[in-house]
């Protein structure tokens, strides 16, 4: 009798080099000099916020073509043909990318219509390459257009990104290695790499000292990413860990990914709407001062509501300035809602009718 086939391990962090899973030898990004263009020494810094975020994308890529290229397989499963997968699909869009920009030179000369020009954000290039491989590798149940728009799909995906996560099936530092490479090759105004390049090794490392794209630290504590320093001006304006007087100007200064809590929650200059229905808006360390203010209107619509019949405006009006004159203690200038006043306003009428 043949064996029972063995249960599907998922996908296992494969080893370094060329090993029995296929994991491809990349190497993490490395600063160091580039021969290119007969021994001229290539500047190696890009944006490194673009490199990551090319890189984060390589994950769910994957992930969705090995979710649409075996749905309704009952062989196969996504982290079966996830090794084989990755490496075709690494394959595929580094070689668009190395002939993505002669293409797009000659489409450019071919076609004047500026309406039709090639897209030139990175991330939304790779995407292009992506979707065009992962259209070649969908069965027919991949095909249908219900299963690509469907949330059952969506979930799978989501599923199979945190299991390949999970098991560092394929860390991040090494998909930022081939998203380097994206980068470059796709990078055809260069808004996002360093096209400097330098006879010696010398003149290289005098550029790197200077250049733009070097990688340089966030200074905000806590933050522990690397910013190319052309774009850190960008990187501080959103930055969680940037500490900032808090956005309603009470006293408190606090992280960016705090502030909407902050300001919801606990800031004392957070809006709020009076409490006894009267239109004023004003910070809430304000209640006080509001309520002070506009007692006569408190009065009149506390006694509104408790005397809805037999009393005229002016009655009402007279009745609110006797009350003041009553309030010794000063009680109802500290009502902070329609309910104390009211208890109150009660307290002090059955005072004065018992006193005449």
């Amino acid at each position: 009798m043949d064996p029972p086939p063995a249960a599907d391990p998922g996908p296992a962090k494969a080893p370094e080099g060329s090993g029995p899973q296929g994991e491809m030898d990349l190497p993490v990004a490395d600063p160091g000099p580039v021969r290119t263009e007969g021994e001229l020494l290539e500047c190696p810094y890009c944006d490194s916020e673009a490199m990551h975020k090319l890189a984060q994308f390589l994950l769910p890529g994957l992930a969705a073509v090995c979710v649409d290229s075996t749905t309704g397989d009952l062989f196969r499963s996504p982290s079966v043909v996830a090794v084989d997968l990755r490496k075709e699909m690494v394959d595929h869009i580094t070689q668009r990318s190395e002939t993505f920009i002669a293409e797009a030179l000659i489409e450019s000369e071919a076609n004047q219509n500026p309406e039709n020009e090639m897209p030139d954000d990175p991330y939304e290039i790779v995407s292009i390459f992506m979707d065009d491989f992962s259209s070649t590798k969908r069965n027919i149940i991949g095909h249908v257009s219900g299963w690509l728009l469907s949330d059952s799909r969506d979930d799978k995906i989501d599923d199979f990104v945190q299991e390949m996560e999970m098991t560092r099936f394929w860390p991040l530092e090494r998909r930022e290695a081939i998203a380097e490479v994206l980068l470059k090759n796709v990078d055809i105004k260069t808004k996002f790499h360093c096209p400097e390049k330098y006879e010696n090794e010398e003149r290289l490392a005098d550029h790197k000292a200077q250049c733009s794209f070097r990688p340089v630290t966030c200074p905000n504590e806590g933050c522990r990413a690397k910013v190319s320093v052309c774009c850190m001006q960008d990187h501080d304006a959103a930055c969680l860990f940037k500490i900032l007087q808090c956005e309603q100007n009470c006293e408190k200064r606090l992280l960016r990914r705090d502030m909407d809590r902050h300001c919801v929650t606990v800031c004392s200059m957070r809006p709020m709407k009076c409490p006894f229905g009267c239109d004023s808006s004003f910070p809430e360390t304000k209640l006080g001062e509001h309520c002070s203010e506009s007692l006569q209107l408190h009065l009149l619509k506390v006694l509104q509501a408790i005397h809805k019949k037999g009393s005229t405006a002016d009655e009402l009006k007279d009745r609110a300035l006797q009350l003041e004159k009553s309030d010794d203690n000063g009680k109802l200038a500290k009502a902070r809602d329609a309910r104390s006043l009211t208890n109150i306003v009660k307290d002090l009428e059955a005072k004065m009718k018992s006193s005449s």
